[in-house]
């Protein structure tokens, strides 16, 4: 038997072709569904191939089924702590920024391109479309930067962020209402595609930690800090509707209460872990899908507007108007996929 590829572990040569298939299943779950850093899970990866040598048998006979090794590395070696960092998808608010500004320059490239396919080389612009694609560039900004705040739990930075998007959107249609139409300047596409690409590569090469920390509070001073925050993480990393988030703060009000003087922090812990340990259960992958499903509509509408609008300005059904209906179809059917989780009954989901 040849041996198989070792990607990503190119100083570990499985002995077999199932083994370097189980190595690669637990590599995958670790990362999708525990958020394993890559390091850990290399570490891991090396103990196993440790022992399935010495035992000289396959791997699933020694280690077990892939995913359940996973998932009890991640329970035994990622820390509560760790963990409670993360959202639903696993990234820390820091790893939301970086990839919401990431797919942000991927699209910029991705519609230059298509322009320069069905427009040709050179655009030209003006004051109206400066301001224009200013206002949709500062509002998606804001919007994304809404949502990264909602998932840190800062529920005010969330609405601060939201009515930013909204004022971007008001003041910048106005100023390119007003503004001159004239030609201003002609640009090649490459030095737009390439103005794209640098703002991709700087959207991931920034610092995550940085990130979070520009989204994470300072440590709570006091009680009625720490229960805001209680509530800010139920209701945003957490997904919990706002009555079942303030009946957790009312509880933990009336336990400080009757405690007589002990603060939040010394009777529940670490706020981000205590958010955590209460949302976990059954029902929480039914409020995770319900929120996504909200998303999904909100990206359907969007672009099923902006295809209305272009066909309508365009006066005939153009190359653009299909990728907008495509994308708000795709949208659509991750919209419908998410609706029929949330109506599942708790529990009965499989895990992922």
């Amino acid at each position: 038997m040849g041996k198989p590829p070792t990607t990503r572990t190119p100083d570990l040569v499985w002995a077999r072709e199932e083994d370097q298939d189980w190595a690669d299943t637990v590599r995958v779950r670790l990362a999708l569904d525990h958020d394993v850093p890559l390091g850990l899970a290399e570490g891991v990866l090396a103990e196993a191939h440790q022992l399935v040598h010495e035992a000289g048998r396959p791997a699933p006979e020694v280690l077990g089924a892939p995913e359940a090794y996973a998932s009890a590395v991640a329970a035994e070696r990622v820390s509560e702590k760790d963990r409670a960092r993360a959202d639903a998808r696993g990234l820390t608010p820091g790893e939301h920024v970086s990839a919401a500004f990431g797919m942000l320059g991927f699209i910029g490239f991705v519609l230059c391109a298509l322009c320069w396919i069905e427009d040709g080389l050179w655009v030209t612009g003006s004051w109206a479309s400066v301001a224009g694609y200013a206002t949709v560039v500062a509002a998606v900004s804001l919007a994304a930067l809404a949502f990264v705040a909602r998932g840190a739990g800062r529920m005010r930075g969330m609405w601060g962020f939201a009515a930013g998007a909204v004022c971007a959107v008001a003041g910048g249609s106005a100023v390119a209402a007003a503004a001159p139409g004239e030609q201003l300047f002609t640009v090649p596409v490459p030095v737009l595609m390439a103005g794209c690409a640098a703002w991709t590569v700087g959207a991931f090469v920034f610092p995550d930690a940085t990130l979070d920390r520009w989204f994470t509070p300072r440590p709570q001073a006091g009680d009625a800090q720490w229960l805001t925050r209680l509530e800010g993480l139920l209701r945003g990393r957490h997904a919990m509707p706002a009555a079942e988030a303030r009946g957790h703060v009312r509880e933990a009000r009336q336990h400080l209460a009757r405690a007589g003087g002990e603060r939040a922090e010394d009777a529940f812990g670490d706020v981000e872990v205590y958010a955590m340990r209460l949302a976990e259960g059954p029902r929480k992958r039914r409020r995770l899908a319900r929120n996504k499903m909200y998303r999904a509509v909100a990206v359907a509408a969007l672009f099923a507007v902006i295809a209305v609008d272009e066909a309508l300005e365009a006066g005939h059904f153009s190359g653009w108007v299909a990728m907008y209906v495509v994308a708000s179809a795709c949208w659509c059917w991750t919209a419908l996929g998410e609706w029929r989780e949330a109506r599942e009954p708790a529990g009965t989901q499989p895990p992922r």
